[in-house]
């Protein structure tokens, strides 16, 4: 769920020189919750919460409305509901969301058979191509958004940009039910006032390491040399950032992604309470996923996870990375943050997966400007290479040992296809 909540709304309202800025990145505006108010239409315009009001169950999804209260995915409800008690709360119906997800998808590729799903609900589209039959991307991407409300009763917001990270900071901007243009020429005008947040990859401790040093938006970052930047976060994270905060993105829109996906998951022979040890599991799960993931020759481009608890209550996150890796760390990370922003610290596990999904050929490394796993990638290529020849046990990370051969913290492997 965008964490957009509408109050920074900004949208192309005249003709624009839009010559240039070909690739569409367009999201549905706060998909689930859309979809459930089509059958409660009396309940537009009031702050709606989508999940479950007993247990212990997370936000789903929610309204603009709910969001300027603070509430967000992943959030307990009991949370979300101090936020925001005038709040309503409805069940969620996946099955809906993916047959709603499947007509929007066949709307897109109506326009332009160049379309890139990144979830669910949103996709990033070259309409380069759609010139001559439809008009310019202003034009395509006004259409595409009449459509789809007047065929699924939906709203999408559209960002236009000569490149994708740009593309995608304008449909966020456009939030909810809008179209921004970024022509080429105003790419910088555009990015530099933003906060350093948005730009891709930065996370609190990126921002923070940025902060130190006195930067505040992407035109800071944009002035300050390469060389300090490298020093401040890293060099590969450095480099990307830098390139970003020029506009400089070379990334096509793909359309090749496997319908295929890699996971491992490990059933507990007793459930676990205990947060360390599940994220151990994760980290050893994302490993094994990495793994297979490099012998097979692919990256993945969304972490998914799956947590069953002790009274068979499943619950499933993902997050779509902005860089497709098989880097095992990097697995870890994006597993490690959906499961810390469930808050189920202390409720009893008996399984817990990981799985990589959207899976592309290749490493991801020579698709972009830089790669972000740099030092993580050497380490686990090196250790893939005395693992072939000395054996698949010969290493292991240090918070693996004291497991004998096999073992799963006392549960059993399941990989998935």
């Amino acid at each position: 769920m965008s964490r957009q909540d509408g109050s920074a709304r900004q949208v192309t309202t005249d003709l624009t020189n839009d010559e240039g800025a070909h690739i569409l990145h367009i999201d549905m505006d706060a998909f689930f919750a859309s979809v459930e108010l089509l059958d409660h239409p009396e309940l537009r315009g009031k702050p709606v919460i989508i999940g479950h009001a007993e247990g212990r169950s997370v936000v789903t999804s929610a309204t603009y409305e709910a969001r300027r209260f603070g509430v967000g995915a992943a959030m307990p409800v009991s949370k979300a509901l101090r936020l925001c008690p005038q709040a309503i709360v409805l069940p969620p119906h996946h099955e809906r969301y993916t047959d709603y997800s499947r007509r929007v998808m066949a709307i897109f590729r109506d326009a332009t058979p160049l379309v890139e799903p990144l979830s669910i609900d949103e996709a990033f589209l070259d309409v380069s191509g759609a010139r001559r039959l439809l008009g310019t991307p202003a034009t395509v991407g006004a259409l595409i958004r009449e459509r789809v409300e007047r065929e699924t009763g939906l709203t999408c917001s559209v960002g236009a940009a000569a490149t994708k990270f740009v593309a995608k900071v304008a449909s966020g901007r456009a939030k909810p039910d809008g179209l921004l243009v970024v022509p080429p020429a105003q790419t910088l005008e555009f990015l530099h006032p933003l906060s350093i947040r948005a730009l891709w990859g930065v996370g609190a401790k990126t921002e923070e390491a940025l902060l130190r040093i006195g930067l505040h938006t992407v035109g800071d970052v944009a002035a300050t040399p390469l060389t300090t930047l490298r020093k401040a976060v890293g060099n590969a994270t450095g480099v990307k950032l830098h390139e970003l905060a020029q506009g400089r993105d070379t990334r096509s829109v793909v359309t090749s992604t496997a319908e295929k996906s890699i996971g491992h998951e490990v059933t507990f022979h007793e459930d676990i309470t205990d947060p360390t040890r599940l994220r151990l599991e994760l980290l050893r799960l994302a490993d094994q996923v990495a793994v297979r993931l490099r012998k097979a020759g692919l990256s993945a481009r969304t972490v998914a996870i799956k947590i069953r608890f002790d009274d068979f209550t499943t619950l499933t996150r993902s997050h779509t990375l902005a860089e497709p890796s098989n880097v095992g760390r990097r697995l870890y990370e994006e597993a490690n943050d959906l499961f810390t922003a469930l808050g189920i610290e202390g409720r009893p596990v008996r399984l817990v997966g990981v799985r990589a999904e959207q899976l592309l050929d290749g490493d991801g490394v020579m698709a972009s400007l830089w790669d972000p796993d740099e030092e993580w990638r050497d380490a686990e290529t090196t250790i893939d290479s005395l693992r072939a020849r000395f054996g698949g046990t010969a290493v292991r990370r240090a918070s693996m040992l004291g497991r004998g051969r096999g073992e799963t913290a006392g549960g059993t492997r399941a990989p998935r296809d």
